[in-house]
């Protein structure tokens, strides 16, 4: 089985699992599905909080680029289902802090470690919202290539964050749509209106084909996420398949994606297209991003004026166990 034939970073072979792990992995291969009270290795646990946290974490800095567009949007309409929008991704953001406190981690500490930069959020979200029209790009190709990420999540081998990403799916569906529905009132508009959308288009394809990860030959996590079945995809098979999708929908438009070497293969039945620059991803990723400081420097201060509700929700529930106690 090519679970048994995985041996990648913090991974073992059939061979060198103890029999509680071989039979973790057995359940794993079955299909079956792990949940918090079940045994799972450490390694799984900690891959887990990782991809789980991170993912909480994109949901609310996600908000940012978006947020900051609510009172500038062009209509009350338009305004009213980008506020509904921001409310979704902050929900998200819930749902997956809830899923990972079910590992044993709290989120407060999930909060504490995206601060220290022990842990990330998708690098996407460094990047400016400088149009209206930015707004679509945003809805249009970084939801779209979350739903493409997200979708096989469902089936995933850990049950509260399968369980999580069935809700979360539907929601990321209506934003793509209401993304494309952006670009397409731009694209058919007045020229400037369609000047912007193409330029949104210009600055956001290729930190959307970013999000994806780099090719999985480089991916040091990738072989055992997979083995575990907490990645059902590989990158290079998901961003593909983006492309795919996303280039019709484009010529659609009457926008042109900026990839010179964007052409149909006929063989394999999908588009050639052009790699991003990974250096500039990884560049992104530890902090250097054209917005990276704000993003950081947001969350911050978000954490440190929230204190005071920490501090009462914490005295509160330290009250209400002191009664109970009293009344026992």
């Amino acid at each position: 089985m090519y679970a048994q034939m995985i041996k990648s970073e913090g991974g073992k072979s059939r061979a060198e699992m103890s029999p509680q792990e071989a039979a973790f992995q057995d359940r794993i291969d079955a299909g079956e599905t792990i949940e918090p009270q079940d045994w799972m290795p450490e390694g799984y646990r900690k891959t887990l909080i990782r991809q789980i946290g991170q993912h909480a974490h994109s949901e609310i800095v996600g908000q940012l680029p978006e947020g900051n567009w609510i009172t500038r949007a062009p209509t009350l309409e338009r305004k009213a289902i980008l506020l509904a929008k921001v409310q979704d991704e902050a929900g998200h953001g819930l749902y997956l802090y809830c899923a990972a406190e079910t590992l044993g981690i709290s989120r407060d500490d999930m909060t504490e470690q995206l601060l220290s930069g022990r842990m990330k959020y998708s690098s996407i979200f460094n990047y400016p919202t400088l149009s209206w029209a930015d707004i679509g790009a945003v809805g249009w190709l970084v939801d779209g290539a979350a739903i493409m990420n997200q979708v096989p999540l469902q089936r995933t081998s850990y049950g509260p964050y399968s369980r999580a990403m069935i809700r979360i799916c539907k929601e990321e569906s209506f934003h793509q749509r209401q993304g494309f529905d952006i670009m397409m009132k731009m694209a058919k508009g007045t020229e400037a209106q369609r000047r912007m959308a193409q330029d949104a288009l210009d600055r956001f394809w290729y930190p959307s084909l970013m999000m994806f990860g780099p090719s999985d030959a480089e991916s040091v996590h990738s072989a055992q996420n997979m083995a575990w079945r907490i990645k059902i995809n590989g990158n290079d098979e998901l961003r593909q398949k983006f492309v795919d999708q996303t280039v019709p929908q484009a010529e659609y438009l009457g926008l042109t994606v900026p990839d010179e070497k964007l052409a149909w293969n006929e063989e394999k039945g999908g588009y050639d297209f052009s790699e991003p620059d990974w250096e500039e991803f990884f560049a992104v990723l530890k902090g250097q991003g054209p917005e990276s400081a704000e993003r950081m420097k947001a969350r911050r201060d978000a954490w440190e004026e929230g204190q005071w509700v920490r501090d009462a929700m914490s005295a509160h529930a330290a009250k209400k166990a002191a009664r109970r106690e009293a009344a026992e």
